[in-house]
């Protein structure tokens, strides 16, 4: 097949223009870089600028230390503590980065930082715009500040597809239009990528997360060797709007900080027997709170009628937007929610500096490994860590001598030769929701480890082939780990077990290893179809 290339001098080249990759590129002017975006640069979706929090510890009497045991508390003995204090201490640093680009927190009425609390944390240290406007504007702020920065060339509308490695060592990266089926792949050499493409929420069925957030960027470094972290963590958002729409809306949980409750049909507010925090228990425990009221046929809904009034619109922009697409009143009405895959704890394996198993190569935000987040993740840490680890490897690469990126055009590249053209993008994403979501067991993690790996090596579509690449990280894991703990919930392995208190760590290779265990037992259950 015929390839474009892309001429480069030495560029850095990012890939994904959230806002870690955004951050990144501002960070490293007046180094030349060149920023790979997914879509137009500053397009945000309606799910992921809902979900956006920023946590720091700037209230009076709170500490980075009393944020670090938060996290620490939440992630179930999987984190790294050094890594979670050094985290929150950078917090402080980084927020006077965005006040500095113009991003207008909210105030209190003396004029400081207004704060909030949030699930799983012990103070007040959840800072926003407009209750809830927070994503959107953060990458309003960093976008504009990019498009005016002559260092950075966007190229907008692509997404990689391989990552070109000689010897583990980067060499380029081959990227795909999205906007045209027609146009050839791209080649780009680099010897210097940082990977900030997101997370795989779009994996599952119902997830908060937009359609490029399918785990592209986990899959084209693990088809590379790159090591994967705690992959079966995967954290389901509580309080996704049920409202019929992909991605679903988060309802913020500023709302539950300010007072909105958790009810069921009945009114009754489930959460009380299940935790001291009652709604503002860790989201692992809220969310299969809520599975066990809806699957018991009583719903699940936030009351915040008590919390908002008719200037719902100026506090929370995003919940009404949301609400009035839905017809939903929520001044009125308990607003219907449910779980949504939300957020991946795991990921590309990263040092402090942000540097992955693979040399040049660097990963941050969802699509990083930190040790910050364990076996689970607490709110305003996704943003934070995106900001914190895309000025480390900023910092790490400009102490760097930049060299001429490698030239490709002799490179022979394998293109996909899978012949199953019946399976789909959408019962990938079945699969994962039934068998690998809230509530797992052994034998529907077999189920779903057979199927994605049938995928995996049949699949034609680079997309989907990805896309099973890190399915398939999830699902092995997942069937590995036979305890429950923090977001992970095996049904048949109830309670923590000691001797699975440490991190995972694997490859592709090890993923389809277990894949092939699996399939050589007696008890192994066929593969069924993904046809639509």
């Amino acid at each position: 097949m015929d390839h474009e290339q892309i001429e480069t001098s030495g560029d850095v080249v990012i890939i994904g223009a959230g806002i870690a990759g955004l951050f990144c590129a501002l960070k490293l002017a007046p180094r030349p870089v060149t920023l790979i975006s997914a879509t137009a640069l500053g397009e945000t979706s309606f799910g992921t600028t809902m979900q956006a929090d920023i946590a720091s510890a700037v209230a009076a009497g709170d500490s980075p230390d009393a944020h670090a045991a938060d996290m620490i508390a939440a992630g179930a003995g999987l984190v790294d503590s050094k890594a979670a204090v050094d985290l929150a201490r950078d917090a402080a640093a980084r927020i006077e980065d965005l006040l500095h680009l113009g991003v207008a927190f909210d105030r209190d009425h003396k004029g400081d930082l207004a704060t909030s609390r949030a699930a799983a944390h012990s103070a007040r240290r959840i800072l926003s715009v407009k209750g809830d406007f927070t994503g959107q504007a953060i990458i309003a702020a960093l976008a504009a500040a990019v498009r005016a920065a002559p260092s950075i060339r966007v190229i907008e509308n692509h997404v990689a597809d391989a990552l070109l490695t000689e010897h583990r060592v980067v060499r380029g990266l081959k990227l795909r239009r999205i906007d045209s089926s027609a146009a050839p792949p791209v080649l780009i050499p680099a010897n210097s990528v940082v990977l900030a493409t997101g997370g795989l929420g779009h994996l599952f069925a119902v997830t908060t997360n937009p359609s490029h957030a399918n785990g592209v960027g986990l899959a084209i470094a693990a088809r590379a060797g790159a090591i994967i972290a705690d992959p079966e963590f995967v954290q389901f958002h509580p309080t996704a709007m049920m409202a019929g729409s992909d991605p679903a809306p988060v309802v913020s949980e500023s709302l539950r900080g300010a007072g909105a409750v958790l009810v069921n049909r009945r009114g009754q507010r489930f959460m009380l027997p299940r935790h001291p925090l009652v709604d503002l228990a860790p989201r692992d425990t809220v969310a299969r709170g809520i599975i066990a009221e809806i699957t018991a046929g009583r719903g699940a809904f936030l009351d915040a009628r008590e919390v908002l009034d008719d200037d719902v619109a100026e506090r929370y922009p995003m919940l009404h937007r949301a609400c009035v697409a839905a017809g939903l009143d929520p001044t009125r009405q308990p607003i219907p929610v449910a779980p949504a895959a939300h957020f991946h704890m795991g990921g590309i394996a990263v040092d402090h500096h942000g540097r992955s198993s693979i040399d040049g190569l660097w990963a941050a935000g969802e699509v990083a490994a930190t040790g910050t987040d364990g076996a689970n993740h607490i709110a305003g840490n996704a943003m934070l860590a995106a900001l914190v680890f895309a000025q480390r490897i900023a910092d790490d690469i400009s102490g760097r001598t930049a060299t001429a990126s490698p030239g490709l055009r002799d490179v022979a590249f394998a293109e996909p030769c899978g012949t199953d053209s019946t399976v789909t993008e959408a019962g990938l994403r079945e699969i994962m929701t039934s068998h690998v979501g809230v509530i797992r067991d052994e034998e529907r993690l077999a189920e779903a480890v057979a199927i994605i790996a049938r995928l995996e090596r049949d699949a034609a579509d680079p997309t989907l082939r990805n896309m099973a690449s890190a399915a398939l990280l999830v699902a092995t894991a997942a069937w590995s780990r036979r305890e429950s703990r923090g977001a992970h919930c095996r049904a048949d392995c109830p309670a923590e077990n000691p001797s699975f208190a440490q991190r995972t760590m694997t490859t592709l290779a090890a993923a389809r290893e277990t894949a092939d265990e699996i399939a050589a037992r007696p008890s192994a259950h066929p593969a069924r179809s993904l046809s639509a």
